[in-house]
């Protein structure tokens, strides 16, 4: 068996798979996690130089000579710990667990969260043209990490602000950065290389301002509190998620500021977006289709929301009035995706209140959707405002091929619209097919389920992982 082979021929095996699935292997059994057992180091700085750049040049320069001497993934347990205490007793002021893989897709994982240190806000500047003036091309040979393409931090505190702003600047190739569980964080500014293609940003919970500008970045991944985001020089980002689901956060939400951010990025073609920043926008008072601007190349959304009420239905609506060449819409309904948003109170309007109109006035006041192909909602309880919503895109969608509807238990429908003087005919031929009707409609939606359907229940529905 494969779990027999020497633990060298195991550690090239791990190595020829992307981390992330690599470490898996752990739970696999005792031997397999045996190769995850890191490395114990501990390097003695004093202890109050220990966030300067001096010492963060040592520290990127011992992990690198020790990272270089593996080619297959070798966790790393890093202790800082004070030259003025005893080895023994010294207290660690930071421990960090490093994995890297040193193949043709590179990766760095660094964990901060395993040290002792109080918590305090901290600021993050990252800058690619930042190389120290005294680093020589020996210097980057021995530390290597210039080839790196992936760098993933997670839990960075105060003390390593210096060490991680270090080592980005000499990651000159980096194509992908993640940023995972910083809560000290409050402000971020980075300043890639043309290599970043890619930007993840998840769950720091007290980022009040996110700055990034990357010339050729091509996805934008983030979730957690509405922050400032401000993104400079990205003419060819096409993908972004902005999974909103901590609300807004310690910023005051401003309507010009959201405005402004989405008219930055209004070229993007796949759009994921929580809803309630969506609706509280409509209820400031504004008419996307009334904007300056129009995401003319949008071509996929998907919208995420706790629930389908009217509100959140009409919100829709008047965004989709905004996307005239859209082709593909999903709708996420779940209660447990976000805490509940109560909208403030706006003393003054965009344009004009809307949201306050008959669902006849919405549907009538709706844009034609010439290029909507697919929609599929997921979520779906058959309550009377998503059957609305239903009933809007398939009025206003002239070349809707796919409706799919998805029950929280992930049983699939296919949706069909038909007459009323049909439906005993159709039914007939489609016995097992369930009817979902609206109050004083001469039609009904008939769902179909799909042979492919999983009828077990899955818990949760991920947007970034």
């Amino acid at each position: 068996m494969i779990s027999g082979l020497p633990s060298e021929i195991k550690l090239l095996i791990v190595s020829f798979v992307p981390l992330k699935e690599a470490v898996r292997t752990s739970i696999l059994s005792t031997k397999w996690r045996s190769l995850w057992a890191p490395l114990q180091v501990i390097l003695q700085l004093d202890s109050a130089q220990v966030t300067s750049h001096e010492a963060s040049e040592k520290i990127k320069e011992a992990m690198g000579v020790l990272l270089r001497s593996h080619d297959t993934p070798q966790p790393l347990k890093l202790h800082i710990s004070s030259s003025k205490m005893d080895i023994e007793s010294s207290e660690v002021m930071d421990e960090v667990f490093i994995m890297v893989v040193k193949r043709v897709d590179k990766e760095l994982h660094l964990d901060f969260s395993k040290g002792k240190q109080t918590m305090r806000d901290f600021n993050l500047v990252l800058d690619s043209s930042c190389l120290n003036s005294g680093e020589n091309i020996h210097s980057m040979q021995r530390t290597d990490f210039s080839s790196l393409k992936s760098l993933h931090l997670r839990s960075i505190a105060h003390l390593a602000e210096n060490f991680v702003s270090t080592l980005f600047s000499s990651c000159r190739f980096l194509e992908s950065l993640t940023l995972e569980k910083c809560s000290g964080l409050q402000d971020i500014r980075i300043k890639a290389s043309d290599c970043l293609r890619s930007f993840v940003m998840v769950d720091c919970t007290n980022v009040i301002s996110i700055s990034l500008s990357a010339s050729n970045l091509k996805s934008f991944w983030y979730r957690g509190v509405l922050s400032n985001f401000q993104l400079k020089n990205t003419p060819h980002l096409v993908d972004m998620i902005l999974n909103l689901k901590d609300g807004s956060g310690q910023n005051e939400f401003d309507v010009e500021d959201a405005l402004s951010f989405l008219d930055c990025v209004k070229d993007i073609e796949i759009l994921t977006i929580s809803g309630w920043l969506l609706e509280w926008l409509c209820t400031a008072g504004v008419i996307f289709g009334l904007l300056e601007f129009q995401f003319n190349k949008l071509k996929e959304l998907c919208c995420i929301c706790t629930v389908m009420d009217r509100g959140m239905r009409d919100s829709l609506a008047c965004f989709l009035n905004a996307t005239p060449f859209l082709e593909k819409l999903f709708v996420n309904i779940d209660e447990n995706c976000s805490s509940p948003m109560p909208c403030p109170y706006f003393q003054q309007y965009w344009h004009e209140p809307h949201l306050c109109m008959n669902y006849a006035t919405v549907k009538c006041n709706a844009s034609q959707l010439k290029h909507l192909s697919t929609f599929k909602m997921a979520g779906f309880t058959s309550e009377e405002d998503q059957l609305l919503l239903m009933d809007l895109l398939l009025h206003k969608a002239l070349l809707l091929e796919t409706v799919t509807v998805t029950s929280p238990e992930n049983r699939s429908w296919s949706v069909a619209k038909i007459p009323q003087c049909h439906l005993n005919r159709f039914q007939r031929f489609q016995p097992e097919s369930m009817v979902a009707s609206l109050p004083n409609k001469d039609y009904s939606f008939v769902l179909t389920e799909e042979k492919n359907s999983d009828k077990s229940p899955k818990s949760g529905y991920s947007l970034l992982f």
